[in-house]
């Protein structure tokens, strides 16, 4: 008996002309001259036609493979689809490509009929895989014998029409195209739908053929995976497939050949061992209803078992699901392989303590504590200047002035030394890197390492941008010195960062006040000098509160009484007035005491306001550099990390509605 081809179904010709060539067949003979030819012709076409179903007139099957209703696999598809789309920036050509390569034969498989079955036999060599081809097929159609290699190229056999496009999409010409015999039983009927494709020697010493058999692999449904008791425990099948294969377990047919070679127990225990095999491949083996592959045994030369595998083939074939099963798993390995590139370890991101902490080293590289404290002493030395008592300030310039270049001093502290300016850069570097480093903890290399480019690009130009806004604000500074609220002895702020100029320049100049007000001040101005730049023109000074004048008053008040008592005792001493020392000496010691007593009054009702401009002006600095660093800094790696979550969300679409425990 010799097979049908489909070389005529392949050049155009369809059925009924097979109905006619077989009804004109007489002992191989065209039967095709007279009248009673023709005759004999058209009753089989008439028979053709009234046999064909409406199925038959489509111009080819347009169903989906995967898209089935309820089916979860188009979800998948699409999440898989959107995470390879959003990765592209992130990820390199590599790490996507076999995400890129399922995504490209699910479309393909999509165009393609879903009543269609595509079944590979593979087999090492001498395993019989080609028998076992020609057993089901029912016909002597893959060449068979002791030469090895003895199949060269895939065949195929196709127990319905409709196929071709599944076989152009294998590579399989048309001359190793097939049909088998089929006898009209019930499995026959559920064989409806499958195609058959016998595969070379996946160990064959011709690299072509292993190629051939990698490839084809990589396109079909299902796969009959063909053992002999000599050869299932090879590590080239189990390593170099089956174990890659484990989570293509309902797809997989593990059939155990040639047990005619074997006793019944020795039978028993090669299968139990394959088994055990298969399990420690990771490939779950389908037992007692549970989803996995298909263990059995038979002898296709002596036809033992060959029925039951054509019915468990007839039932996963009209099952037509083989084809959704074999992309569902192909999603699952691909998903599995992205796994390290997805999954962080923890929950990393930016927390509210790491954004803190980040403000807080941004704060102390721009000195903004320092300038707060030097704006608190600022305020209350202005107030010791406008309250204290005219001999007190006098010896406090006398003081200043004995000091060596005290006219360019304020210049001098201005001026950052370029250690000093060095320290403040890598203070911000250094907030940037501990930033960075809390904010890619637990990430996946690739996106831990754009988390990091991000903020080292944001953080190129943070130092000079905290430098020019610190300048800015004490530019606009400059003129709101003189006004303010005398009960909080806040300044006038305006808006943006500009509040801050008052403690910076306040900083600037108070380090170098004498007397307690002036000492340890130094270090608050080297702190903020870095950020503040060169002081040009008239350092901005504090507000003076509404109370001020009155407390001048009546500072002004006591040194008049001690001018005016002094002044009277001398003219007593001289003989111009009469004399009389008890007046002129109380009103000269009543302004003696009242001086110092209305200077401690002040110094003491002005540290309240004296604290509060310093801790306003320290929160102003502090939000100006914190402003300054989200914007450059924390907002990028904020996006970034909102992209890994997104592409996150996307992988888990992708693994949760797994269909083949993946």
């Amino acid at each position: 008996m010799t097979a049908v081809t489909d070389q005529g179904r392949d050049h155009g010709q369809g059925p009924e002309h097979e109905g006619v060539e077989e009804a004109g067949r007489d002992d191989g003979r065209r039967w095709d001259d007279g009248l009673i030819a023709r005759r004999a012709a058209e009753a089989a076409q008439e028979s053709a036609e009234a046999e064909r179903t409406p199925e038959d007139d489509e111009p080819g099957p347009q169903v989906e493979a995967y898209g089935l209703p309820g089916s979860p696999l188009r979800p998948r598809l699409d999440a898989l689809r959107e995470l390879v789309g959003l990765s592209r920036a992130r990820l390199d050509g590599d790490t996507l490509a076999e995400a890129g390569r399922v995504l490209d034969e699910a479309s393909a498989r999509q165009r393609l009929s879903s009543r269609h079955t595509v079944v590979a036999i593979a087999g090492a060599t001498g395993s019989g895989k080609s028998t076992l081809f020609n057993a089901l097929a029912g016909v002597q159609i893959s060449e068979t014998g002791l030469r090895r290699p003895t199949t060269s190229a895939p065949i195929a056999c196709s127990w319905t029409d409709g196929a071709a496009g599944l076989l152009d999409r294998l590579a399989i010409p048309g001359r190793l195209r097939r049909r088998p015999v089929q006898g009209g039983t019930a499995t026959d009927e559920a064989l409806q739908g499958l195609v058959l494709v016998d595969l070379p020697d996946h160990d064959s010493a011709a690299t072509g053929h292993r190629e051939q058999v990698d490839r084809v692999l990589a396109l079909v449904d299902a796969v009959i995976w063909v053992v002999d008791p000599e050869k299932y425990a090879d590590a080239a099948l189990h390593e170099r497939y089956l174990r890659p294969l484990a989570g293509h377990a309902e797809i997989s047919f593990v059939v155990l050949n040639q047990i005619d070679r074997l006793s019944g127990e020795a039978a028993d225990l090669v299968l139990d061992d394959l088994r055990r095999l298969l399990d420690e491949d990771g490939m779950a083996v389908g037992e007692h209803g549970e989803p996995g592959a298909t263990v059995m045994s038979l002898s296709a030369l002596a036809g033992a078992g060959v029925g039951d595998l054509r019915e468990v083939l007839g039932r996963f074939v009209q099952a037509r699901t083989a084809a959704a099963r074999r992309l569902s798993a192909d999603v699952d390995a691909a998903a599995a392989r992205l796994r390290p590139v997805y999954v962080a370890e923890g929950r990393p991101g930016l927390g509210e303590r790491a954004r803190e902490e980040f403000t807080d080293r941004l704060s102390e590289a721009v000195g903004a504590a320092a300038a707060g404290q030097a704006a608190e002493r600022e305020w209350r030395r202005n107030a010791g200047r406008a309250c204290g008592t005219p001999w007190l300030r006098l010896w406090r310039w006398y003081e200043s002035t004995r000091q060596l270049g005290g006219g360019l001093d304020l210049m001098a502290q201005a001026l950052a030394p370029p250690e000093e300016e060095l320290t403040a850069r890598q203070r911000v570097e250094q907030a940037v890197r501990q930033l960075a480093d809390d904010a890619v903890d637990g990430l996946p290399t690739p996106w831990a390492q754009a988390v990091r480019e991000t903020a080292v690009n944001g953080a190129k130009g943070l130092p000079e941008a905290l430098d020019e806004l610190s300048r800015n604000a004490q530019a606009g500074a400059g003129g709101r010195g003189r006004g303010g609220n005398a009960d909080t002895g806040s300044a006038p702020m305006g808006p943006g960062v500009r509040g801050a100029g008052g403690a910076t320049a306040a900083a600037g100049q108070g380090k170098r006040g004498s007397g307690s007000a002036g000492s340890g001040s130094g270090s608050a101005g080297r702190a903020t000098a870095p950020v503040a730049g060169v002081l040009g023109g008239r350092v901005a000074r504090p507000p003076r509160p509404a109370w001020w004048p009155a407390a001048v008053l009546a500072q002004a008040s006591m040194t008049l009484l001690q001018i005016f008592g002094g002044l009277w005792l001398l003219g007593q001493i001289v003989g111009v007035l009469e004399p009389g020392l008890l007046t002129p000496a109380l009103l000269m010691l009543a302004g003696v005491i009242g001086g110092p007593l209305v200077e401690w009054s002040c110094a003491a009702a002005a540290r309240g306001p004296a604290r509060r401009y310093g801790q306003e002006a320290e929160r102003r600095l502090r939000e100006a550099a914190a402003g300054c660093g989200r914007v450059r800094v924390l907002d990028p790696v904020a996006a970034e990390l909102a992209r890994y979550r997104e592409v996150r969300e996307r992988y888990v679409a992708v693994t949760e509605l797994s269909t083949t425990g993946g």
